[in-house]
């Protein structure tokens, strides 16, 4: 398999014609399928999955990932975990019936107020044991983001995770470490490097996601095109093109719609061409970095 782009469409549009009419517009055929008209696609009613599916063929796209809500960042890992494994019921069979592999997870949100090492690390590995080894028995593959969870407070953590919780495999996400502060560190706790958090996991990345962002003077966060912030996205491609990195590039642009934050929107037409903007520069920057390379 050759290194492909793909990307969060429903950043883009709400619709699933509006977010593969800019990925066809891209030069693309994959999209990472997280919402479709509001609803993520393994919480979506049958008859609207069936149209999506019938939409997708007819387009000649295909969802290269399901990029679910499994043990994100909104569920406790002190909470019941049915809603996780109805999650996952209804994921495995649609990925099936699109022939997708992978399948972003996560390992439940940080306990506020407590301390890295009071985490509940290990009911959280009994979980993600249990929610992988459901996806692997079906010959589906979960990768975990380090994102507002478990994992993510640092990359000590995402290694415990794949110590602890065989067939586990990451997306490593380039914009998140930017506004993570790092556990790893004693407090006050600095925000994590980009570069070093990739560069203690990368042996087991499969899959990448590309955001970047910058922290202003007054702590405000600012997404920006890929290669501008401080996510190092140039180093990080540079490295992944010399190691000879097959996977998918997925971009998320929070330019113009940030997933967790419903208070960032704007007008379809200037998400429409965020987004193509977004995966126009994120192109000629893999090319700079390939030529760079010789």
């Amino acid at each position: 398999m050759a290194l492909y782009l793909t990307g969060f469409a429903d950043e883009a549009a709400d619709d699933l014609a509006g977010q593969i009419r800019a990925t066809k517009e891209l030069g693309w055929s994959n999209i990472e399928a997280r919402k479709i008209d509001g609803q993520n696609i393994h919480d979506l009613p049958e008859p609207a999955f069936e149209t999506a599916c019938r939409q997708l063929e007819e387009a000649g796209v295909r969802i290269n990932c399901f990029g679910s809500t499994i043990a994100n960042w909104g569920k406790s890992v002190l909470d019941p975990m049915d809603v996780t494994l109805g999650e996952v019921r209804r994921a495995i069979p649609r990925m099936k019936r699109l022939g997708t592999k992978l399948v972003r997870i996560m390992s439940f949100a940080v306990l506020k107020g407590r301390g890295p090492e009071d985490q509940e690390a290990e009911e959280r590995f009994r979980r993600l044991r249990e929610i992988c080894t459901m996806f692997t028995d079906e010959g589906l593959l979960p990768v975990h983001e380090n994102c507002m969870n478990y994992g993510g407070m640092g990359w000590t953590y995402t290694l415990r995770l794949i110590e602890n919780v065989p067939g586990l495999k990451l997306v490593f996400d380039t914009g998140n470490p930017v506004t993570s502060a790092d556990r790893t560190q004693p407090e006050p706790c600095p925000k994590q490097s980009a570069w070093t958090f990739y560069e203690h996991v990368r042996e087991h990345v499969v899959y990448i996601h590309i955001k970047d962002a910058t922290i202003g003077p007054e702590g405000k966060t600012r997404f920006t095109y890929p290669g501008e912030g401080d996510g190092d996205v140039r180093p990080i491609v540079r490295d992944l093109l010399a190691r000879g990195y097959e996977g998918g590039i997925s971009i998320e642009p929070h330019l113009a719609v940030v997933f967790h934050d419903a208070s960032v929107t704007s007008p379809a037409d200037v998400r429409y061409r965020n987004y193509v903007e977004y995966g126009r520069r994120m192109m000629k920057l893999i090319d700079e970095e390939r030529a760079a390379l010789g």
